[in-house]
Parts: C-alpha cells; structure tokens; sequence
C-alpha cells in the first residue's frame, strides 16, 4: 500500500463507535513521573475507538507532561496509525528535504516509519548511540510529536532519553535569556552528511552549506501551551544567524552543555508493548547504543507541526 493510501484505510478500518466498546475517561489514569517530565497512562487500550474526553485528557496530559507512557499495547500498523491520527495530521516533509525513511519513488517517509536494526524492517538507525535532537528539526515545518511503539526490543541497552527543553530555558540566567531571545538558529540535514567524513556540530563561514536553511527561533514558544523552550539539538550541524563563528559557537556549546544536565531528562527503559507519545517541540531525545546482534524493532509515527516561532 502506498503512503498517500495508508492513512485513509487505517481510519476506514478502524473500530465502529455503535459496533466497539469505547474508551471510557473515568478509568484513564494520569500519573506524573519522579523525573524531569513524563507522565504512565493506565487504564487505557489503544486499540479502542476514543471518545472525545479522552483525548481531550491526554492532549492536555501532554502539554502538562510533554511525554506520555502507554504500557501493554497490541496493535497493528493500521491500529497504531489510527490511534495517532486522534491528535493530528501525520507529517509530510516536503518532497525535496531527506528525512529518516524517505522513500525513493515518492520523496516521502512511509505514515509508519519502522525504527529498527532488524534486517528486512527499516534497518534505518542501526544499533548505535543516537544524540539528543528534536525530529525533523532541519525541516521548513517540524513535526509536532511523535508516536514510538516497541514490538521487539534489545536485552541490554537501546535506552531512550528525553529532555525538558522548557526547564532548560526557563533555569537560563537573565542576561543569557535576554541575549538569545531573538536568536534564529539554522540546523543543517544531517542525512546530507551520511556516509562518512566531517560531521560538524557547528558550520563556520568557510565551511559549504549542504542543502536548503530554514532558520527557526532559537527559543521556541509552544503553539498551545505558550511554554517557552530551547530549540536545539546537541550535536547536529547549526549556525546563529547574525553571529560571527566564534561567537555564536561559543554560545550554542554553553546552551548544548546546560540543556543535557541530569536533572532535565527522563531515561525509559523499553518493554514490548509500550508506546510513548512525545511534544517534539519542547523536549529532545536521544538513544543509547545496544549490541548489534540483538534486535530492536519501534514504530514510529509523526504528526504534522506549524513553522516554529
């Protein structure tokens, strides 16, 4: 099935209001994390067609949490697609910006991205450390949130960490918040360096730009909540527009220092049958490496955000 094709037939197909029992808010529970963000969801079977109240609660679950954990879920590719389309439009970059999974004969990601180092089911992220980042961050319009659900998971490592990037900003001196209020960062597409070579965390003036900039505010305010946050990765290729290299490297290696400090993250140990729901504006993630013999296989989808301000 094509990618233009597999939304529409996962809604088609999903459960029936009159023919399905449907999820019920008052046995939904919402229960805060002791970490930095993050909330459990129980009492909840994504599988289920979801009444307006429910999804309600979790949208604002999100905002207050920015990352919500679904424990023991059984779901296929058309289930899990249709439970994501509740909180809306799945991401489409534009044709001509690469992405994770970017299919040749269409220029697009499939609706579920397979995130895994299984041969024959994406084999898209190897088994590798991954840095913190937000996704699609390089794009004209990055997405809003992702939806990751694990069907087979590795027995050491392949950890993944989240980051509040709204407490990162909001711990951030006066002067400090003051000078990068602004800002506009541009962050470069890191699938154009694959293969080997160079891969700078900062572009100097005399280095070649690969690919189109489109620069986003450096402190990004949330388009619901009003929250404030810092919008940077730790490791991918950027560049403050208006700054000199050394200036502006000086300052983005100060940021990148404060945002991955211990108390602003939460490290999720996968079980099978999990999913978390991230805000891919106000937080970032990151992976831990695990062996490559063992496989790791998530799903991922992602919903369609505004351009960043």
């Amino acid at each position: 099935m094509s990618v233009l094709t597999q939304l529409s037939f996962s809604i088609q197909n999903s459960p029936r209001w009159h023919e399905s029992v449907v999820q019920q808010p008052e046995i939904l529970q919402i229960d805060a994390l002791p970490a930095a963000l993050g909330a459990v969801v129980t009492g909840f079977d994504a599988s289920l067609p979801q009444s307006a109240e429910s999804i309600l609660k979790l949208k604002q679950a999100l905002q207050d949490h920015l990352i919500l954990i679904f424990k023991q879920q059984h779901l296929s590719d058309e289930q899990f697609l249709a439970f994501a389309s509740y909180f809306g439009a799945i991401f489409k970059p534009p044709v001509d910006v690469k992405v994770l999974a970017t299919q040749n004969d269409s220029g697009l990601p499939p609706d579920v991205v397979p995130v895994s180092n299984a041969v024959g089911e994406g084999d898209y992220t190897g088994h590798g450390e991954l840095t913190p980042h937000s996704d699609h961050h390089w794009t004209p319009q990055p997405s809003s949130a992702s939806l990751l659900y694990a069907l087979e998971v590795p027995q050491d490592g392949g950890a993944t960490t989240w980051y509040n990037t709204v407490q990162a900003y909001a711990d951030l001196d006066d002067a400090t918040k003051a000078e990068i209020q602004h800002l506009q960062l541009i962050t470069y597409n890191p699938f154009l360096r694959f293969g080997g070579g160079v891969h700078p965390s900062y572009r100097f003036s005399d280095q070649e730009a690969l690919g189109a900039a489109f620069p986003h505010p450096l402190v990004r305010t949330h388009p619901e909540s009003k929250k404030q946050a810092l919008y940077l990765d730790t490791h991918t290729e950027v560049e403050v527009v208006g700054y000199s290299d050394q200036k502006g490297a000086a300052l983005i290696a100060s940021l990148r220092e404060h945002i991955v400090q211990d108390k602003y993250r939460y490290q999720h140990q996968w079980s099978v049958g999990d999913i978390v729901f991230w805000d891919n504006q106000v937080t970032l993630h990151s992976r831990t490496a695990f062996p490559a013999e063992q496989r790791r296989l998530l799903k991922r989808v992602s919903l369609a955000g505004g351009r960043p301000f």
